[in-house]
């Protein structure tokens, strides 16, 4: 039984090793970064193959990206933990609602409810400037990452068409 185990993992390991040797790639680089070579001077797939990775590691040090492996920009997370939009609230607040109580007759009780609202005030105040500053942060991150696969694809590009290539 031990015997046959060991044939059977024997005979699979190489199926699978002369399979993976006589497959060609399924897809091309150019393929798998949104581009489209056709070979102009008509040359083989196999010299084909041979530019596009040449090529490809080219473009990934021209650029500094690379596509199969890539470094991506993360946005700049906002905090919405700062306590001065609450403070300078609650001090607006309790300024008038001091006011208004001196005019009610009680001016420490209207001092405390004017801080409470002042305070919750600046809060949400502070969340709606953080969760924009936030998105636009997120929108540079992104903007930063087109950027850098642009630029890829760019030198990618080049070095094929220097190749005798149509890229589109």
């Amino acid at each position: 039984m031990k015997q046959f185990i060991i044939s059977l993992i024997v005979f699979i390991t190489t199926a699978i090793t002369v399979n993976a040797q006589n497959s060609t790639p399924t897809t091309s680089i150019a393929k798998n970064v949104g581009l489209y070579v056709f070979p102009s001077k008509g040359q083989d797939q196999a010299t084909m193959d041979a530019d596009e990775m040449s090529c490809y590691k080219w473009a990934v040090q021209q650029s500094g990206y690379d596509p199969m492996n890539p470094t991506k920009v993360e946005a700049t997370q906002v905090s919405t933990k700062s306590g001065k939009s609450m403070v300078k609230g609650a001090a607006g607040g309790a300024a008038a609602g001091a006011a208004i109580g001196a005019i009610a007759g009680d001016a420490g009780e209207g001092a405390a409810i004017g801080a409470i609202a002042g305070g919750l005030r600046g809060r949400m105040s502070n969340r709606k400037a953080a969760a924009a500053q936030q998105q636009q942060n997120n929108q540079q991150a992104a903007a930063q990452n087109k950027a850098l696969e642009d630029n890829f694809k760019k030198a990618f590009s080049a070095c094929m068409e220097g190749k005798g290539y149509t890229v589109e």
